[in-house]
């Protein structure tokens, strides 16, 4: 057996690490990335280190760069393609690297210097302890910013609570994190069509998706420096997109969506119809009857929801308590119901049963992304 035999024998018999690495002019910061990442084989045992460079066809010579790389490292690739976002990037590089490396284990990283790769050996370690999904946390104890600003502290707080409350990964501290290392048997699971997201907000997309596959997580400290050159790709649009996505976070199963909209439709009957009652038939003033038929709805909609809608679900808590967090997020939403009813009513002139509609119908969002994620969260 000769030399080259024998490598290919030995690669054979270890799992393999894919570091994916999305790249749009980073021409200046892609090679001390990639040679960082190889350095860190030697510490690894057990693990053969592939990179996938993924890049938006950069005009800096980026592609130039990789492609010298190339040649001296055989499990050195790049993909190419038109400039969309980091989120189809992604869905690219995961794509291609299942496809063709077939790997163990798949590392999100950025290209930009950000992300320390002598903690690559740790991320492993913790994949090798059980877990399938370790992020690189900012928010844990010995995590880190720097070199944030507190505006973009407070935005990543509160980007991250969002996220975190809505998506239903309370435990994750950080879920905005790009540097990370998942099972890749749990990306074959994700549908990653309904995660549509193209930009940044792909990344809190997918962490939400991985724990509703049933990824084991664990965090682990990471200082978030500046990037070593270049400028940061993270635009207005971005911001706003990551925004927007929020709402979808809750809906990881839609037979419990359906059936949590079919006993929502009877709460609007029976709130609907409870309100007719009340003014036109027991002379109640419009301000009042609400309140009243909000409460109908909602205890109805919590019996139907708790022996039906969620009945699979293993739950920790018992019917008491559920039945009290409803009460605290309906009530919430009744804010909202009625407060979008009475300005619509009062202000806009709005027909008071529309505008009254117009409040269940807010309502009902907000309602069923907390309930479905907190009330009724899976143990």
């Amino acid at each position: 057996m000769d030399l080259t035999d024998k490598y290919e024998s030995e690669n054979a018999m270890q799992a393999e690490a894919c570091f994916i690495l999305p790249t749009y002019n980073e021409q200046a910061n892609i090679q001390g990335t990639i040679e960082a990442i190889f350095e860190q084989q030697t510490r690894v045992s057990g693990y053969t280190f592939r990179i996938l460079v993924v890049d938006d066809n950069s005009s800096d010579g980026t592609q130039e760069t990789v492609n010298n790389l190339i040649e001296q490292h055989d499990f050195l690739h790049m993909i190419t393609g038109n400039k969309v976002g980091l989120g189809d990037a992604y869905k690219r590089g995961f794509h291609h690297a299942l496809t063709m490396f077939k790997p163990d284990v798949i590392f999100q990283m950025d290209s930009d210097g950000q992300h320390d790769p002598t903690l690559i050996p740790d991320f492993i370690h913790q994949i090798q302890q059980g877990f399938s999904l370790v992020v690189g946390s900012r928010f844990v104890k010995g995590g880190s910013t720097p070199e944030f600003s507190l505006r973009r502290r407070v935005i990543s707080k509160l980007g991250n609570f969002l996220v975190r409350y809505v998506g239903g990964v309370r435990h994750i501290k950080d879920c905005t994190s790009g540097y990370r290392c998942i099972a890749a048997s749990y990306i074959e699971k994700c549908n990653l069509g309904f995660l549509s997201t193209r930009g940044y907000s792909f990344q809190s997309s997918l962490i939400c998706e991985l724990v509703a596959q049933g990824a084991k997580s664990k965090e682990i400290p990471i200082v978030f420096t500046q990037r070593n050159a270049g400028e940061s790709k993270l635009s207005l649009k971005d911001q706003v997109e990551f925004l927007l996505n929020i709402p979808k976070l809750g809906f990881h199963s839609h037979k419990d969506f359906i059936k949590y909209s079919i006993v929502g439709f009877s709460g609007v009957l029976i709130n609907l119809g409870g309100y007719v009652f009340l003014t036109r038939y027991l002379g109640m003033a419009q301000e009042v009857a609400p309140l009243l038929s909000i409460e109908a709805s909602l205890l109805s909609n919590f019996w139907f929801n708790n022996f039906w809608t969620f009945k699979r679900r293993s739950i920790r808590t018992g019917v008491l308590s559920r039945l009290l967090q409803f009460h605290l997020v309906a009530g919430m939403s009744g804010i909202i119901n009625y407060a979008l009813f009475f300005l619509t009513y009062k202000y806009l002139m709005i027909n008071d049963i529309f505008a009254n509609l117009l409040g269940i119908g807010a309502a009902a969002i907000v309602n069923y992304l907390i309930n479905s994620n907190w009330t009724w969260k899976r143990q």
